[in-house]
């Protein structure tokens, strides 16, 4: 858990997953380092041993050269589900790493969860208190009252995906209810109703910048987790332009297989830091052009 001193209560109270990011903002930290680790693609040179135990050793060795270049870590829970109780344990045992090791930096969990109110507090319980994640990515459709047990976690990220970077996106979030996009409706309830206590982010893909731009107007300073980035052709210069709120802020810039793929060598975890490296110096580019 990481803390602050809070002058006002005289007292050290943890932050929140909203705190800490603000507080990389401040560092002008953006990027979010997807740890999709796809076990077909590690490195063969350290698969030795179980599998639990390679993902590990494959993203703590990502984690070791990038800490201090991020503002988050994103798992997208499939890559691990799809080892088993092996993968699941690789998953937690990351999370902890991160929460021993580098406790400023806060970890999602992009699994996308929509269920009925009384499954999400299951799911609530597995990502929140088992597992250990900061914030989770959820799907709007089944509605606000449905996602109570998400929304009510203060202490939480509930990302609610608005415009998803893949290129179907268009068949549902674009239909028009009323005249409006159904994703300009999505971005405006989150804003307007289910951010009570401000724990809400949104997802908009960085393969949308148009659409980026709007949905920044939509939500204020919301955060915005931006994927898309690398591999997927995202702009990035569109991004930042769009993406941004006030100071800057606001951004949590996705990258993945473009960085912990960035080699398949043993000079994997240099390769990815170099990748990071850039990337982040591309962002400030932007980000000074635009100021």
């Amino acid at each position: 858990m990481y803390l602050h001193w809070s002058v006002h209560q005289q007292k050290i109270i943890p932050m929140n997953f909203r705190q800490r990011l603000e507080k990389r903002w401040k560092e002008k930290k953006y990027i979010c380092v997807g740890l999709d680790s796809d076990y077909s693609k590690i490195p063969s040179h350290i698969k030795k041993g179980t599998v639990d135990k390679v993902i590990f050793n494959f993203n703590k060795a990502l984690i070791d050269q990038t800490h201090d270049l991020v503002c988050s870590y994103k798992m997208q829970s499939s890559y691990y589900e799809a080892e088993g109780s092996k993968g699941l344990e690789a998953l937690k045992k990351t999370v902890q790493y991160i929460k021993k090791k580098y406790p400023e930096i806060p970890v999602i969990l992009d699994a996308k969860r929509a269920d009925i109110g009384s499954t999400n507090l299951g799911y609530t319980k597995a990502i929140f208190d088992e597992l250990g994640f900061d914030a989770v990515t959820v799907n709007p459709y089944l509605g606000g009252e449905a996602l109570k047990p998400f929304l009510n976690r203060k202490d939480k990220g509930i990302i609610i995906l608005v415009k998803t970077s893949n290129p179907g996106s268009d068949e549902f979030q674009n239909l028009k209810i009323n005249g409006k996009p159904l994703y300009q409706i999505v971005a405006r309830q989150v804003a307007k109703k289910w951010n009570k206590n401000k724990n809400c982010a949104v997802v908009v893909g960085a393969t949308y910048p148009g659409e980026l731009k709007i949905v920044r107007k939509i939500i204020g300073d919301m955060p915005i987790l931006i994927p898309g980035i690398g591999a997927q052709g995202g702009d990035l210069e569109g991004t930042i332009k769009n993406g941004k709120g006030k100071k800057s802020w606001g951004m949590i810039i996705n990258s993945s297989r473009g960085i912990i793929f960035a080699s398949s060598g043993k000079d994997f975890p240099k390769a990815a830091r170099e990748a990071t490296k850039d990337l982040h110096n591309s962002i400030i580019m932007v980000q000074n052009k635009h100021a």
